[in-house]
């Protein structure tokens, strides 16, 4: 990342920021900011990367909610990408948000914006998904999002691991890509995810399933279930993957058991060539 510009992808979760070769990564997302405002947080671990003012920030994700620093409207749906850079909102001097982006009243997103406006740089394509906590299937054409859809599948697997039944007493997970493509062909095939859940836990009582390969085959059967609903709303021949590699890698094999190909996008990558487009926009 250039030396001029400090990038924030600043989420619920989690605090990353990258300037040059310098990164940070802080469990500081909104949601955990014990006590700390927005801009308490940005003066302990952001301000000191600025060599002065003129130093500019872009920040995107959570932090432009109502629940960050200050809340950014979303730019409606069909909207060029390139209206991004004239929507930022200044929060400090030199300091701005990049708005997000909704889809009806249904639909919204933040953060991935700034990932799309790479992406679309790095990897054009017609179709994207961005897998995570809320993954996002995204149609864009001629540079301009013109819809998208969302997932709980990450935030669904995390529930039902530390909340549920299913969940409760297991042990350490480990790595298990049998029991996760098994789980993953079920999810493909099943017409009802809500009865599919429990047989995890009856696996397990069972003997049918280790219980630490819970997680494994829970989240095969939710990325299963997630690809077969998407493609059935909106059939797919090649899809962009956008994220982290090791969540790409699961959903490729999800979309090669469906038949349709795919390509992946660094999410990272994606998200500071957005940085970048915003910044030269405004100079």
């Amino acid at each position: 990342m250039s030396d001029n510009v400090i990038a924030v992808d600043w989420g619920s979760s989690q605090l990353r920021a990258w300037q040059g070769d310098k990164t940070l990564a802080l469990p500081l997302g909104i949601s955990r900011l014990n006590g700390l405002s927005p801009r308490e947080v940005f003066e302990q671990h952001i301000a000191p990367w600025r060599e002065s003012a003129a130093t500019p920030v872009l920040m995107a994700g959570m932090i432009g909610s109502d629940a960050g620093w200050q809340p950014v409207p979303y730019l409606p749906c069909p909207v060029p990408l390139r209206a991004l850079a004239a929507r930022l909102c200044e929060v400090a001097d030199n300091v701005w948000i990049v708005p997000g982006l909704r889809a009806g009243r249904e639909e919204v997103m933040r953060g991935e914006e700034t990932q799309l406006l790479g992406a679309t740089q790095l990897a054009p394509a017609g179709c994207y998904v961005m897998p995570g906590t809320h993954s996002k299937w995204v149609q864009v054409e001629d540079g301009g999002v013109t819809g998208f859809s969302t997932a709980m599948t990450g935030e669904l697997h995390h529930l039902l691991m530390t909340h549920s039944l299913i969940g409760n007493g297991l042990p350490a997970q480990a790595e298990d890509n049998a029991r996760f493509c098994q789980g993953l062909e079920r999810g493909l095939a099943a017409p009802s995810l809500v009865s599919e859940l429990f047989r995890h836990r009856a696996a397990r009582v069972l003997g049918g399933l280790p219980a630490a390969s819970v997680g494994e085959a829970l989240s095969g059967v939710l990325i299963g279930a997630e690809v077969r609903a998407m493609l059935a709303a909106r059939p797919l021949h090649t899809i962009t993957l956008v994220g982290s590699a090791a969540l790409c890698c699961r959903y490729q094999q999800a979309f090669a058991c469906a038949g349709v190909d795919t390509r992946r996008l660094c999410g990272d990558r994606a998200f500071l060539q957005g940085i970048r487009s915003l910044l030269d926009a405004r100079c």
